[in-house]
């Protein structure tokens, strides 16, 4: 009977993917019930966070950093700005371009349901003492950095592989 190495063997990056895999869902699970008990989409509630973090932005600019096609975008802030949370103002020194920004009310409700949101995440971070959020926080950016910066080099060493097939 053939066995499996133990992880100390062979690696432990299979139980780091698995174990950030299932955090990832619990903790997701927790952001998006307390982003829908507020009455917002995930979608809607993440172009009022960013606009409320990052001020009036490009509709193409907020479609990227929150990984939404321009399709999906535009159908958000068009929502959006029917329920009077959001305006387009065109660009004066470039026509082809529209920024976002929050509405009064649009402002009023993100600050409200955010500061609400932050608290559920907090909640359900308290496994961790401060200091382990802290330190996992750093670990997680250096993990996520450092997967980054390796990518070339396995997209690499996977070519030659794709390629005798």
């Amino acid at each position: 009977m053939e066995t499996v190495d133990t992880d100390e063997e062979s690696g432990l990056g299979p139980k780091i993917m698995l174990s950030l895999w299932k955090a990832k869902a619990s903790f997701e699970a927790h952001a998006l019930t307390s982003i829908e008990t507020l009455g917002l989409s995930l979608t809607d509630f993440a172009v009022l966070e960013i606009l409320l973090h990052k001020g009036s932005l490009p509709i193409n600019t907020i479609g990227k950093k929150i990984l939404l096609t321009s399709g999906s975008i535009t159908t958000a802030v068009d929502r959006l700005e029917t329920k009077g949370l959001v305006k387009r103002v065109d660009d004066p020194s470039d026509r082809r371009v529209r920024f976002v920004s929050l509405t009064r009310e649009g402002t009023k409700q993100i600050k409200a349901a955010f500061s609400e949101h932050r608290e559920h995440l907090n909640i359900a971070a308290t496994p961790l003492s401060k200091e382990e959020q802290r330190t996992l926080i750093e670990l997680l950016k250096k993990l996520g950095h450092g997967a980054d910066l390796l990518m070339d080099e396995v997209k690499q060493k996977a070519a030659p592989r794709k390629a005798t097939k």
